[in-house]
């Protein structure tokens, strides 16, 4: 169990840098170049882990697998993580790790129109909470300069929860290394059509300044923090490993603040200090 909390801070710290990185090559790559690169280099360190779980469960893949993995994909990697990687470009890392760190919220309204699953009374409360938070941070009394950012980030939260959902219904017959290889690969293919459609040669804009922060995404990000999440949920529970999610809109302001000398808003603040507050009451909510 102890190893298992170990996981949990470690990918939280890991998780809270994903925004911090996204900007720092936002001006020499485009969106769906960071996705790519980052999640092909996820896929390829997971890719031994999927291997030995298929031999070890013994799993024979078929064309409705194989289908469900390229609609899981297509939603999570070239629509909702295109639409984190574009939010960056748009406004502050922070502000997008605060918006989009309520993704776990969102799947409250998913789970109950989709998987039919009951809605309880301190979800809703912790759910109307964190989208106060989400109020303050839009600051509705003035026009934002990053109004356009904020959206693409809450759209990004809100297909990402919806991505979340529907992986319940086979999650369990695969497993976390399976399901997230797969889901990774096939997201890839689509992004690589894309990319192909519009004549944008893969590789094209990594230079030897931007390698190390791509590298770094893939590889600890994208490789290494999926890894811990899925070993924290193994030791702990997937409730527990959810705690992930209301430390990193604590950790991320303050590492952009420290990293890019970012700057918090009175008004950015108070979402802040309000979505944690909802974060928490869910997390304390599904605990019991």
């Amino acid at each position: 169990m102890k190893k298992g909390y170990i996981y949990i801070v470690l990918c939280a710290f890991i998780f809270s840098t994903m925004e911090l990185a996204g900007k720092l090559v936002a001006g020499s790559m485009s969106p769906i170049q960071v996705t790519f690169s980052r999640f092909l280099i996820g896929a390829l360190m997971l890719l031994p882990l999927a291997a030995t779980d298929l031999k070890r469960k013994n799993i024979k893949l078929d064309r409705s697998d194989y289908l469900y993995f390229f609609a899981l994909g297509s939603l999570c990697i070239p629509i909702s993580m295109v639409l984190h990687q574009l939010s960056v470009v748009h406004t502050q890392a922070s502000t997008a790790a605060i918006v989009f760190s309520i993704n776990p919220l969102f799947t409250l309204p998913f789970a109950f129109f989709i998987l039919g699953e009951k809605i309880e009374k301190n979800m809703v409360i912790a759910l109307l909470v964190s989208l106060a938070g989400v109020v303050c941070i839009f600051n509705p009394l003035a026009v934002s300069y990053d109004l356009k950012g904020i959206l693409l980030a809450l759209a990004s939260a809100l297909t990402f929860a919806l991505y979340t959902v529907l992986s319940k219904s086979r999650l369990s017959k695969y497993g976390g290394f399976i399901f997230n290889f797969f889901t990774f690969a096939a997201g890839e293919i689509v992004l690589f059509a894309v990319l192909a459609a519009k004549g944008t040669p893969v590789f094209s804009s990594i230079t030897a300044a931007n390698l190390p922060v791509v590298i770094y995404m893939g590889i600890v990000i994208t490789g290494l923090g999926y890894i811990f999440f899925l070993e924290a949920i193994k030791l702990t529970s997937p409730v527990t490993a959810s705690s992930v999610f209301f430390i990193k809109p604590a950790l991320a302001p303050l590492l952009s603040m420290a990293f890019l000398g970012e700057r918090i808003s009175l008004n950015v603040a108070l979402g802040m200090l309000l979505i944690v507050a909802g974060s928490v009451m869910s997390y304390r909510s599904r605990n019991r």
